[in-house]
């Protein structure tokens, strides 16, 4: 019997085409999987943030780091209210502060997000990748941020005099990844700045964007923000095209 058009492409694909049916409903199987996706999606957004892992982690790899947290008190009025997780805590600012001193071209963050589970997993394993790629850049001690959105990379670059942030970050979870990580990328981080200034690496994990290939696309996008000193809408991400020719 000759496949169905959408039951080719299901081998490309994640998402959820060509289940079947049973009568005028989905195999029990594929309900079932829905079913897990959707708890496992619901861990990942409730999942937290391995602060003492990732400092072992980063120290491992000869990093210092600091820790700071965004104005929400807990994961409920994280996600009731949004605006707190791009604004930090009183205490973070002061943290900060103390570190601050000379100017550096770049601040790197690692933030939860969305999704937790996708920092702790994936965080690390594309700084070792990447730092090798940025061997003449001055990097300030790498960000540990808890309760944040990806805004509150401006702050934290603003006031580590940060010529570029980066930020590391959790995705929204879907039913076919839970634990999704973006990278976030602002020339002259500042307080107010707005998503148009931002640049995206979206979907690192092993199922998605290798950590090869989002540590070379990051290191480039990065070289060109330093040269063109813009981002975001203003600067073409042409890494596609440059690895083409």
């Amino acid at each position: 019997m000759e496949k169905k058009p959408w039951q080719q492409l299901k081998q490309f694909t994640n998402a959820r085409i060509s289940l079947g049916r049973s009568g005028g409903s989905m195999p029990t199987n594929e309900v079932l999987k829905v079913r897990m996706a959707h708890s496992m999606a619901k861990d990942a957004l409730h999942s937290e943030i391995d602060i003492s892992k990732l400092s072992d982690d980063l120290q491992t790899l000869g990093l210092a780091c600091m820790t700071v947290q965004s104005k929400v008190a807990d994961r409920t009025d994280y996600l009731l209210h949004p605006d707190k997780g791009r604004v930090l805590n009183e205490l973070s600012i002061t943290q900060l502060n103390m570190g601050s001193k000379e100017p550096v071209d770049l601040c790197i963050i690692i933030a939860d997000g969305l999704s937790a589970d996708a920092v702790n997993f994936h965080s690390v394993k594309l700084i070792q990748l990447l730092l090798p790629l940025l061997t003449s850049w001055i990097v300030a001690p790498v960000v540990i941020a808890s309760q944040s959105r990806v805004a509150l990379a401006d702050p934290i670059g603003e006031i580590l005099k940060a010529q570029i942030t980066l930020i590391l970050i959790g995705e929204r979870p879907g039913l076919s990844s839970p634990n999704s990580m973006g990278a976030y990328l602002t020339y002259l981080p500042q307080t107010g700045n707005t998503d148009e200034k931002r640049n995206c690496v979206s979907n690192i994990q092993p199922e998605g964007l290798s950590y090869e290939t989002a540590a070379f696309k990051i290191s480039y996008l990065l070289q060109q923000m330093k040269t063109k000193q813009i981002s975001g809408v203003a600067l073409k991400d042409d890494f596609q095209e440059i690895r083409l020719l």
